[in-house]
């Protein structure tokens, strides 16, 4: 796998003790899920959160953030993050957060 594995952990370590989150590898990476719904992962190239559509204005709006487009065209309610704002324990608390707002929104898989 070409994803930091230290990430991996330390975004793991944040969802401990939530229930329903499991891991898959997807993306080149490792994904994160609530219930079967994808909520964060990390890639080759830092990390990625599913916050929504409704949410992702403001996700871009965080310093690091970008759309997420590993097909070339941006996946709506995605973000993609650098590997910067996921040493940052605000910024991507803040982003968790979201996501896991979306993925509970969502009805079990």
């Amino acid at each position: 796998m070409a994803y930091d594995a230290g990430l991996a952990q330390m975004m793991g370590e944040d969802l401990d003790g939530h229930m329903g989150i499991t891991s898959k590898k997807m993306f080149g990476g490792l994904c994160f899920l609530l219930n079967g719904n994808m909520v964060c992962g990390v890639h080759k190239d830092g990390g990625m959160f599913r916050v929504g559509k409704s949410r992702e204005a403001e996700a871009l709006a965080i310093e690091g953030a970008r759309p997420l487009d590993f097909t070339g065209r941006p996946m709506g309610g995605m973000v993609s993050v650098d590997e910067d704002l996921l040493a940052d324990d605000q910024r991507r608390a803040i982003l968790l957060q979201m996501a896991m707002e979306n993925a509970s929104s969502l009805p079990p898989k």
